[in-house]
């Protein structure tokens, strides 16, 4: 298919007071310099998510350097990342009223997201915590202990906030579990039956690898946007190669925004298929946030005007100033930051 930059329509209600409510595990990473000897000695595999139970948790905790801690999760990030860039953004969640649930409900609406927190109830356990094990290749690798977030079930999903958004945006990690599953497929039909759309991020090779077959069903009808790079988009098709797997993507008639790092993105839509390149970056600090930045970026795009091409290069942007600093979301308002580089109007 032959380069575009035509709009991608999908299916945006014309008047809505939300441009996009995430749906994820509501997370506090605790983040820490750490070397590969570190990294092996506690069975991790660089450059990977792994959920642990507390006592897992608890003995890395115990190895790793002096931390850091700020709100995070996934798509919880991402809308964090929208509302910086202006937009208005919603997130569902499961939290417990501890010292973290608070510190994840303060941060959330402090950056200007709507939180529809679903509070856990007595005995379920703690808000869960996501510990960040940074290299100086800045490659992050994860052990997430969900705590509550591990219950999030449909009972937990209303239309509270799906029926005014015009983007669902869901995080592939949630297929991890059971409940949470049949919690998203929910998400979906409450959107669809709102006339939104339904984006997903893919989150990480393994987790694809563990539900290959559940997320291409999600590519027949229920999801119209998909986020992921280079190595996750390959492990859904069992790809042999990049081409290859952007040429599945294409027959799908899913739009798809493929990462792949120093190298920039692919965007394949219906109407064509764009390749836009990286934002600089003077030093590469950690790699944790790229995606949900870029996603961010992205979706704030498509709901604010911006053709495919203006999308992308917005979503650059973004995950290009996450990975300058320790920390998954963002340090500077984006909105400002976008309108220096003449990507948005000031």
């Amino acid at each position: 298919m032959t380069e575009t930059s035509t709009p991608i329509s999908l299916g945006q209600k014309p008047e809505e007071l939300l441009d996009v409510v995430g749906i994820g595990s509501p997370l506090v990473d605790v983040i820490a310099r750490s070397d590969d000897a570190l990294l092996s000695r506690l069975g991790l595999i660089k450059g990977s998510m792994e959920l642990v139970d507390l006592d897992q948790g608890d003995a890395i905790y115990a190895s790793m350097d002096a931390t850091l801690e700020v709100s995070g999760g996934s798509a919880a990030n991402t809308m964090a990342g929208v509302a910086s860039l202006g937009g208005k953004a919603g997130f569902i969640g499961k939290v417990a009223t501890d010292t973290l649930g608070d510190v994840f409900t303060h941060d959330i609406t402090a950056a200007g997201v709507e939180f529809e927190a679903v509070l856990a109830g007595p005995g379920e356990g703690g808000t869960g915590r996501c510990l960040v094990l940074v290299t100086d290749d800045a490659e992050r690798t994860m052990a997430t202990h969900l705590g509550v977030a591990n219950s999030f079930a449909p009972s937990d999903v209303d239309d509270a906030l799906l029926s005014r958004t015009k983007i669902t945006y869901l995080e592939g990690y949630l297929f991890d579990l059971p409940p949470a599953k049949e919690a998203m497929r929910q998400a979906i039909a409450l959107t669809h039956g709102a006339n939104g759309s339904v984006a997903m991020s893919l989150s990480d090779s393994f987790c694809v690898e563990r539900h290959r077959n559940d997320f291409l069903e999600l590519l027949n009808g229920d999801v119209d946007l998909v986020f992921a790079n280079e190595d996750e988009a390959m492990a859904l098709f069992g790809a042999k190669s990049f081409q290859q797997a952007v040429d599945a993507f294409d027959e799908t008639g899913v739009v798809a925004a493929i990462t792949r790092g120093a190298q920039g993105s692919v965007i394949v839509t219906p109407a064509g298929i764009l390749t836009v390149a990286a934002a600089p970056v003077a030093t590469v600090v950690d790699t944790n946030g790229a995606g949900d930045l870029f996603a961010a970026g992205f979706l704030y795009g498509l709901t604010n005007g911006l053709d495919p091409e203006g999308s992308a290069k917005l979503a650059s942007l973004c995950a290009a100033e996450v990975i300058a600093h320790l920390g998954a979301r963002p340090q500077t308002s984006l909105a400002e930051l976008a309108a220096s580089q003449g990507l948005l109007e000031p």
